[in-house]
């Protein structure tokens, strides 16, 4: 269980994130395009995807995230892209250094911190997957995918074989308090049993005092199951199950 709160349309940005320096330059959005290209054509290696040191192919244990593929929303076209920590390293810090970010995360301070938090993720077995939730090319989120069955989460609830969890912030203050938060949620919960058979049920365990995120993850289909008592917080659990799938996505079954 990661320490830290997911965090969705939270809080007020920082400076930097105002003035737009949360957008990624276009070499960047480049190497984006080719991975999530990379990714469709299913060229691997064993080692990492081409040109992308450390986004790794073989997350085996969440079904290969880096293949999941882009999804439409209503606000734009959503991927999942597994960090890279070479690359992305500076613009996740700068995020966990915003203040409504680092109130739940608690990750403010030099990219050590921030890469304290991620290299265990990305040197580990592959139970938590760090991504970039990149709209429309522009990165401005980040994600963690997890198996929350495997996770010290597990003694907390009663946790089933293949539940998977899931972390976010959103970036950077201009896509913040728009719903953005409900619908990339909907659409990687969407996105989790379309390409996780086995899963029946999509887990979250936001800070009961981040009332904005519960808001979104109700609103994205999840449901309040319990208080829970977490080392580091006191956590509402959300869940968001395989069996009303298609009555919240009707269009899926």
């Amino acid at each position: 269980m990661p320490p830290h709160d997911a965090s969705a349309d939270v809080g007020v940005g920082s400076a930097a994130a105002a003035d737009g320096a949360d957008t990624l330059d276009l070499r960047l959005s480049e190497e984006l395009t080719s991975l999530a290209a990379d990714s469709g054509r299913g060229r691997r290696t064993a080692g990492g995807l081409p040109g992308l040191p450390g986004v790794h192919a073989a997350d085996d244990l969440l079904d290969r995230v880096a293949d999941w593929g882009p999804t439409t929303t209503g606000a734009g076209v959503f991927q999942l892209v597994p960090v890279s920590l070479e690359r992305d390293l500076p613009l996740i810090s700068r995020w966990m250094n915003d203040p409504a970010v680092a109130a739940f995360w608690e990750l403010a301070g030099p990219e050590a911190v921030t890469e304290a938090h991620l290299r265990p993720q990305l040197d580990g077995d592959g139970r938590s997957v760090p991504c970039l939730g990149v709209l429309d090319g522009t990165p401005m989120s980040y994600w963690e995918i997890y198996r929350a069955d495997l996770d010290p989460l597990a003694r907390h609830y009663p946790a089933r074989p293949h539940d998977t969890g899931v972390h976010l912030l959103i970036g950077g203050v201009a896509h913040r308090g728009r719903g953005l938060g409900t619908s990339l949620l909907a659409a990687v919960a969407d996105l989790v049993l379309a390409h996780r058979p086995a899963c029946a049920r999509v887990i979250a365990e936001p800070d009961l005092r981040n009332t904005p995120s519960i808001s979104a993850f109700l609103s994205a289909g999840f449901r309040f199951s319990a208080e829970v008592d977490l080392p580091d917080k006191r956590a509402a659990l959300m869940i968001h199950d395989r069996a009303l799938r298609a009555v919240l996505r009707p269009d899926h079954t």
